[in-house]
Parts: C-alpha cells; structure tokens; sequence
C-alpha cells in the first residue's frame, strides 16, 4: 500500500480532495459546521457537524455524485491570506473553525482556500482546480469524537482518497479488497474459528472448534520448543488479590487498565493482567544456588486487560488473551547469554513460519520521565547497554524508541507489519533489576552470600490470539497440514456405490491419526468440491469406481487443479512426512 502523507503530490491532491468534500457536503447539507480534514497515510478524512443527520454508506454516492459535479465545473482554487480579526469574523458561524483560529497568534497570518462559492481555513499548498481531482474514492463513514476525547461530540468522519490516474485508484480499490477478504474477523467467522456474542461481551471471544484446535496445535508447537531449551512449565491462578500487584509496582502503572477489584470475605481481588508477580512467587518457593540458574519458567498463561471498546479487534487486540509467557531468571553474566538465546528462539520461530519482522526496537526509557519508571539512573545504563551490545553481537539492526519502555527496565520488541496493514508488536524480551528487588529474590552465590538475580521477560509468540489473526490474515485461512483442523475431506461420487469404501478410508486415517472428514450429503459434487475448497480442507479426496475397485485414492489440494491418484499407504507416507515438517506453505 502507498503511504499517501511520505508522497509530496499524494498529499497535496488528497488535501485538495477534502476539502472538495466539505464543499460537496456543505451543498446537500447547507447547515454542516467543518472541524478539520487532514491527510493520512491512506489518503483522507473530514470530521463534520450534521446535527441530527447521521451519514450512512448509502449516503456517500450521493455525495461523490457531487463532487464529480464540482469536478466537471473546473473550479480555480485560490489563496487568500487573512488577519486574525478577518478570519475571525469570517468563519463567524463556525465554533471549530473559530477555536483553531483563537489558538493562532495575534500577529500570524492565516491562510484560507477557496473554490467557487466554498472556502475554507487552510495552509495549503493545494492543486490549482477541480478538474485534477476526478479519481477519487469515497471510502467509509464512521463517527469520531471531536479533538478525540470521548467526552466531547461525536462528529461524523469521512473517508476517501485520491489518486492522479485511475489505474492507481483501481489498484489502489483491489487492494483495499484484498485487505476485506483477508481480515481475519471475516475468515475467522467463514471458517468457524472463533465468535463473538454482546451476551458474553466486547473483546471476549468464543474459540469453536475449529479455532481450539488451531490454539492448542500451537501451544503444544512452542511448549516443545521451550522444554528442549530446558524450560519448566507452571499454572499460575488467573487472578490474585491487590497486593501482590502493589508490591510489583503494577498497581501505580496499570491499575486503570485492569478490571475492577472483586472484595470477598474482607480480601480484595484482581483479575491479573500479567504473570510476572505470579512467577517471582514461582522462584522465590524454595531456596536456589547459583548452580541452579539459569532457570526458566514458562506459562501459557490467560490475562485480563479492559481495552477501550474502541480499540477491541476481533482476536487481534481483545480484553482476555493467551499469553505465551516466560520469566528467566539469570545472575549478572548470564545476562547476554540468555538474552541472546530469546533473540535466537525467536528466529527460529519467524523462520518456521515465514515471518519477515518489520522492524526490532529497543524500547527505552526517557530519563526526564519521574512517573512512569523506576527510579534508579545506575541501573537503568546498565540494563539498556547490555541489550544493546546483546543486538549488536547478533548483528540485528534495530531503532531505538525512547519512552517506550517498560517502568522496570528496557525490552526488545520485534514489529511486524500484517497482511491488511496493522503494525503490532509480536515478540518481546524485557530485562528486569526492579521486580528481583521488589519481591526480595535471592540465590546463593559460590561465596555462600546472597545475591539477586536478574530476570529476563519474554513472550515468543506474544498472544497465542493475535498470534493466531495474524496467521488468518497472511494465509487467508489456508492454513499447512499440520495446522489445519481438518487435514483430508473425502467425497464419495455416489453414495450408493462408493460410500462404503470412502469410509473404510475415514476410519483407516483416523486409525492414523489424520483429521478427516467424510461428506456423505446427497448434494451434487460440484458442490461439495467447492465447499471443500470454500473451507480450505488442505486435501479433498474424490472417491469413484477407479478408487474403490483399485483400492486407491484420488486427492486435489487446495488451490490447485491438479487431481493426483495415489496408493493409500503412498498417501499416508504424504501426509506425514508434510505434517512432521512443521512448516507453512
């Protein structure tokens, strides 16, 4: 995708576009008030007062049908410049425009545009008329509270873009289509994976099945990889009282994105929204030797966040979450050792799944920050330092993102980009003086004094949820063998005739254990082929006379035409060998 605001001429025709809007706007609906509309990496966006009126997506062909209008009327777009008074009283009537206008300077001087009988405050630059503006797209309308503060109006926001030819806005649309078909909220629903009801709750989904499968396959993927690294799995409670996260200095920093304290019996309860504290608990149980460490341990563990409505996804950002979690805990020249292993673990990770990382940050803190972090200058050098020359060891490019940092200590993490265009953060390992501190953790060193160790924060698969969207959206659901829910359809030509057989080959694969199913419904075979593709079933069999008489087997895989006829024990050897190779397509 094009980013519109890094292109000079983009970002001067798409400016130029909204305000074409406003003025197809202000013509429909003479008493709309204008806040702004700026540039954005996909093209543009007005927030508009309407009242009562409520803009639905039926109401943006209207709309574009006059902006074509404006089009066709070749319209000069002209600069005047204003004094504060002049402007002032020249948007009079409009309470947006007057406050950005009472924010400027006494002495600066403003700048409006105007096209035809529109005009509009504005520092430019702009095209020179209309008739440059003809490929151009309405997009979508949402509404958006004014200056973005829910406690203010809601405005109605208009999307579009604008493109200087229409092969670019076609390419540019097929995209955008693409990115719909790819949105793992549309294919987790066409593949039953997971739902959503308002009885159970925004950012709470349901795992079907399907979906199930798919999180427990993946579990048990990176478990495997972690025990032959020598972690030790735990199950910690999914909740704890409030202290704990007093003492962790979670309570300060992140008590209003938790869920409201439960009192029973005199205690009061949190549902946690990490599993650090339940980890230093873990550790501190029993007594350990410096020969002990490192040691590693590893949940699959669910958290409780409350995300604003607004900003719930799907499974991609949601209020309870899988996390795959590990604490390690190291003495001070384990550090880069260890650190260094995560880094690796996660290579490994991306290699498996052809994930291309967008970027590796190191997450820094800013030092003129007396709130949001730990307090404690020496440590801080040190830690941060030691991630650094960690990547730099590793040869890693990184960007270093101060302010970003957890409040006890510097962290790696690793952006990817997804395949509809959401940048997140996947993978992470944070470095820890503070919470070894805190919880008063110990281990005995050669000298027989105590010392405390270092922890290491690290989650591989960040959130097996989004994790798990991410995967939806760059595979469009077609998922590898070894991670589809169901490995082999078989249909039969004729129930009457090749029904039997084609269940003799069910219970044969499922003896293997193969995930199969048998589609037995009395409908035609066009139709169930398509189904079956529909579905992305990795391998569909088609069960005929050939098949049943030569005790064969005939197979399509998913997104070719090629039908392949295979002895049963050829096609077992098949199937396993590209389920054990753990890899994606």
């Amino acid at each position: 995708m094009i980013n519109v605001k890094e292109n000079e001429n983009l970002s001067i025709l798409n400016h130029s576009c909204a305000h074409m809007l406003a003025q197809a706007v202000k013509r429909i609906y003479p008493n709309a008030l204008f806040w702004v509309g700026p540039v954005i990496e996909e093209g543009f966006y007005y927030d508009i007062d309407l009242g009562d009126k409520v803009i639905t997506e039926d109401d943006l062909e209207t709309i574009s049908k006059e902006m074509k209008k404006i089009v066709k009327e070749d319209k000069l777009i002209k600069r005047m410049e204003l004094s504060k008074s002049e402007a002032l009283a020249m948007f009079k009537n409009n309470p947006y425009k007057i406050e950005l206008i009472e924010n400027m300077n006494d002495n600066e001087v403003i700048s409006a545009y105007t096209q035809g009988e529109f005009i509009d405050l504005c520092r430019g630059p702009h095209i020179k008329n209309t008739k440059l503006l003809k490929h151009f797209k309405l997009l979508k309308v949402s509404g958006a509270y004014y200056k973005g503060d829910s406690k203010n109006k809601v405005l109605q926001r208009i999307y579009g873009i604008c493109f200087e030819t229409e092969e670019d806005l076609n390419k540019h649309l097929e995209e955008l289509e693409d990115r719909k078909n790819r949105d793992h909220r549309k294919i987790g629903k066409d593949l039953k994976i997971f739902m959503s009801h308002d009885l159970v709750g925004q950012g709470l989904p349901l795992w079907l099945p399907n979906g199930a499968y798919i999180f427990d396959t993946l579990e048990r993927y990176i478990k495997d990889k972690e025990l032959k690294l020598g972690y030790k799995h735990v199950y910690t409670p999914c909740m704890a009282t409030s202290d704990l996260y007093k003492i962790s200095g979670h309570w300060d920093h992140y008590k209003d994105d938790m869920f409201p304290v439960m009192e029973r019996e005199g205690e009061e309860f949190v549902l946690r929204p990490m599993n650090c504290p339940h980890h230093m608990l873990v550790y501190k149980n029993e007594l350990h030797s410096y020969k002990d460490l490192p040691i590693r341990i590893g949940e699959l563990a669910h958290d409780f966040r409350f995300e604003a409505s607004g900003a719930v996804c799907g499974i991609e950002r949601v209020r309870t979450f899988c996390q795959n979690d590990a604490h390690l805990f190291v003495t001070l020249k384990q550090i880069e050792e260890e650190f260094g292993k995560v880094v690796n673990l996660i290579l490994d990770v991306y290699k498996d799944f052809n994930i291309k990382p967008d970027s590796f940050r190191l997450s820094l803190r800013d030092p003129m920050d007396k709130e949001k972090y730990f307090q404690d200058d020496e440590m801080w050098e040190k830690a941060e330092n030691t991630l650094r020359k960690v990547l730099d060891d590793l040869g890693i490019e990184y960007n270093e993102a101060v302010g970003e940092a957890a409040f006890y200590g510097p962290k790696l993490d690793v952006q990817i980009k997804t395949a509809i265009g959401h940048e997140l953060t996947l993978s992470t390992c944070q470095l820890d003086f503070l919470l070894p501190e805190r919880f008063d953790l110990t281990y005995i060193d050669s000298d027989g004094s105590k010392k405390r160790p270092v922890v290491l924060h690290r989650a591989i698969l960040g959130s097996i949820d989004r994790f798990i969207a991410y995967l939806l959206e760059v595979t469009k659901g077609a998922f590898p063998l070894w991670l589809s829910p169901v490995e082999v359809n078989i249909i039969p030509v004729n129930n009457n005739y090749h029904l039997e057989y084609a269940s003799k080959l069910k219970q044969l694969l499922i003896d293997n254990n193969i995930r199969v199913e048998l589609d037995s419904r009395e409908e035609k075979l066009g139709y169930k082929m398509r189904e079956s593709w529909s579905k992305k079933i990795p391998y569909t069999l088609v069960i005929g006379d050939k098949e049943r008489d030569q005790n064969k087997i005939s197979y399509r895989k998913h997104g070719s035409e090629e039908t392949i006829t295979l002895n049963i024990d050829d096609f077992l050897g098949l199937l396993k060998e590209e389920e054990n190779s753990k890899k994606m397509n």
